[in-house]
């Protein structure tokens, strides 16, 4: 199968997209997120997004050795998970592929005992990974993936595919789709595009929780590289800075297909907008899947970091704010490119994301 992963390019394209991106932030943002030169310690517990499970190892390691007596712990249960366990008091911040919604935030402001923090760490290409002996890249259309995702096109010679396949050795075996078996913010974010760009092939709406039981299923992001990369005549869905070896698709946006990369998946944030009636301290965004901007990725997930802006213990407190502070920080945006392949925040989100971060205190 054809090597073609986020992580590869992730050096140059990581230099690229923060000088784009970090340096539109100016001098106003230098020194800010300071995760506390040494100084923090004590312990902090999360959870959620299980695609998030590779650049927080990258950012732990970093952290955890400017502040020694700190340690972060991270529980990749999905970002659905991941926002139940914080908002029933079980773990201190969590980490999501999808913002929490109107009835989650009321209850998450409810277990803070005020505001609750949400900002954005980083973006993300979901790749559309495939397993198919003999063909190495695949250019498929929103209407294809969602009737593929549907049950509607079933076999990899469909003449849907071939149309836009003209090169490709298509054989005639039948398409098998792997989606996840847990609560998944890559789902709900995957589904959310399908929806709005399939032109009606995809019908079960935007879901976190897979809608059917066709197809096989996987637990977690690393449960869905495998099962792919095992099942022959395969296609699935995953945070690409974790595809691997797995061949993936390019998607058409507009005229041309494109495929992810950094700067591709952070040009989308451009063409986003905050979420109406949210307080100063959630950043959530509506992303504007349905883009034909030439160069637009628009398959992506954002995904957030999730903390209460008031917690009673002071010393937790300092810690949770150092932990997102060095997040949302130029070293913690370099980090995530470098070390995990994430695509990083910049400009105007980047300042009001390490303005929401600094309001965290002992209540």
């Amino acid at each position: 199968m054809k090597r073609n992963t986020l992580r590869a390019s992730a050096s140059a394209a990581a230099v690229l997209s923060l000088a784009l991106v970090l340096g539109a932030c100016g001098a106003g943002n230098e020194g800010s997120g300071d995760s506390g030169s040494g100084s923090l310690s004590g312990t902090l517990n999360g959870a959620g997004a299980s695609s998030q499970q590779a650049v927080v190892a990258a950012w732990k390691s970093s952290f955890q050795t400017e502040n020694s007596d700190a340690t972060v712990n991270y529980d990749p249960v999905g970002s659905g998970g991941g926002r139940e366990q914080f908002i029933a008091g079980g773990v201190d911040f969590a980490g999501s592929d999808a913002p929490l919604d109107d009835e989650e935030l009321a209850a998450a402001k409810e277990r803070c005992g005020g505001e609750v923090v949400e900002v954005p760490v980083y973006v993300s290409p979901i790749a559309v990974v495939f397993n198919l002996e003999g063909v190495d890249s695949l250019n498929l259309s929103a209407q294809t993936i969602g009737a593929i995702f549907e049950g509607t096109i079933t076999t990899w010679n469909d003449p849907a595919i071939a149309a836009d396949n003209p090169d490709a050795d298509l054989p005639s075996d039948p398409i098998v789709t792997v989606h996840r078996s847990d609560d998944s913010g890559t789902t709900k974010n995957f589904t959310a595009y399908l929806e709005e760009t399939s032109g009606g092939s995809w019908t079960a709406g935007e879901v976190e929780t897979w809608p059917t039981p066709e197809g096989e299923s996987a637990q977690g992001t690393a449960g869905m590289i495998d099962r792919v990369g095992a099942t022959a005549n395969s296609i699935g869905y995953a945070d690409a800075s974790q595809a691997g070896e797995l061949s993936t698709a390019a998607v058409k946006v507009g005229d041309e297909f494109v495929e992810y990369s950094p700067e591709a998946a952070a040009a989308i944030l451009e063409k986003s907008a905050p979420i109406e009636g949210r307080g100063e301290t959630d950043l959530a965004l509506e992303i504007d899947r349905a883009t034909e901007e030439a160069g637009v990725y628009p398959v992506v997930l954002v995904s957030y970091a999730i903390a209460c802006q008031t917690y009673e213990d002071a010393e937790k407190a300092e810690l949770v704010k150092g932990w997102l502070a060095y997040l949302v920080s130029d070293e913690g945006q370099e980090t995530a490119a470098s070390d995990a392949g994430a695509a990083p925040i910049g400009g105007d989100i980047a300042s009001k994301a390490q303005a929401a971060v600094e309001t965290i205190s002992a209540g």
